[in-house]
């Protein structure tokens, strides 16, 4: 009992370190994988925690669905050797049983469990009385709500210790990233829950190498409090996620590469310069509500000519017009496509539910 307290203390103690560094394989394979890839991982003095896939939920039937229960004994192994802590993900009450079984330091609940209320509850259900930090993975479709229920279930189980984990949202379009960042999702969760640990999974928002050093470091920068990446002791012949994962020595130079910066610091002269610049941006965003208040009110006028006239409120040609036109301004200005849209997105929604007012009034 004195060496479970023990221990748990220590990894306790542990995931307040900032920055937190995860790493391992997508997937435990063979013994020798897990304990050279953890060997090798502590070898560069820049990994926390050892992570490894021991259930792996597929898309399709088929694919390597993970080594299951037989891998955990392995871990155990890598951590005599290495070290390091150990962390899996679970997805049902028989794994979380057969995970703490084995010792598991830290556990963390995917994406495709966190999309569903039941199997999260089942999870936490299986967790009362337990111990053991729980780390939650944003849900696969962008909603916010379901990523904030998977964690009070798992809050009103009894776990002390839970913390967050961006891997990236499913999103028609997207071709960039396997998972598209959606940073403003992962940036709101951090405005509400500001003493929650909140940590960056590039491996699945990019789902190739080699861009991870780019995500990592925008992560880094918007005050993500730490990685979880992927590596592998051969990662072009990993079982599955070979494209996305990097050796031990691959993920040291990351992490080495990545330039650390501070939430703030104490000159008085950077306060006193960051404030005016601040207070420009309270200005700027001031007027800006008052442009598109008077916008709105212009579309208000224009709902009630169309009711009089018996005029649909979308006008489909017109629309694509506006657009054009912002990218055009847009560019010329510095602003994205992407952002022009989002914005005009929004803007348009906000004239047709001000027209809608006025045609139903």
């Amino acid at each position: 009992m004195e060496q479970t307290i023990e221990k748990a203390t220590s990894v306790e103690a542990l995931l307040q370190k900032r920055p937190l560094i995860i790493s391992g394989p997508c997937s435990a394979e063979t013994e020798e994988q897990v304990v050279n890839t953890a060997v090798r991982l502590a070898a560069t003095g820049k990994v926390d925690i050892l992570r490894a896939g021991i259930w792996k939920p597929r898309t399709r039937p088929g694919s390597f669905e993970g080594i299951g229960t037989k891998g955990l004994p392995w871990l155990q192994q890598a951590r005599k050797e290495s070290g390091l802590p150990v962390a899996v993900e679970v997805a049902t009450a028989k794994q979380v049983e057969d995970a703490l079984h084995f010792g598991v330091d830290v556990l963390w609940i995917g994406a495709r469990t966190t999309v569903n209320p039941f199997s999260v509850q089942d999870v936490a259900d299986a967790l009362r009385g337990v111990d053991v930090p729980v780390l939650i993975k944003n849900p696969i479709n962008p909603d916010i709500e379901l990523w904030i229920g998977a964690m009070e279930r798992v809050q009103k189980a009894g776990i002390k210790n839970v913390g967050l984990i961006h891997r990236g949202f499913s999103s028609y379009g997207n071709t960039e990233y396997r998972n598209a960042p959606m940073w403003h999702l992962a940036i709101e969760m951090k405005r509400r829950y500001p003493g929650v640990l909140l940590i960056n999974d590039p491996s699945h928002i990019c789902g190739r190498r080699d861009i991870l050093q780019d995500v990592a470091q925008t992560a880094i920068d918007l005050d993500f409090d730490g990685l979880i990446i992927e590596s592998h002791i051969d990662p072009d012949n990993a079982w599955s996620d070979a494209k996305q994962q990097i050796t031990p020595e691959q993920l040291g130079e990351l992490v080495g590469n990545i330039r650390w910066r501070s939430e703030d610091i104490a000159s008085e002269e950077y306060h006193i310069a960051l404030e005016k610049l601040r207070q420009q941006i309270n200005n700027l965003d001031d007027e800006l509500m008052q442009v598109l208040s008077q916008r709105m009110k212009v579309a208000e006028k224009i709902g009630q000519y169309k009711k009089e006239n018996n005029i649909t409120i979308l006008q489909t040609n017109r629309w694509n017009a506006i657009l054009e036109r912002a990218f055009v301004k847009g560019e010329k200005q510095g602003l994205s496509k992407e952002f022009v849209t989002k914005y005009f997105d929004a803007v348009h929604m906000e004239s047709i539910n001000h027209q809608n007012k006025i045609m139903n009034a």
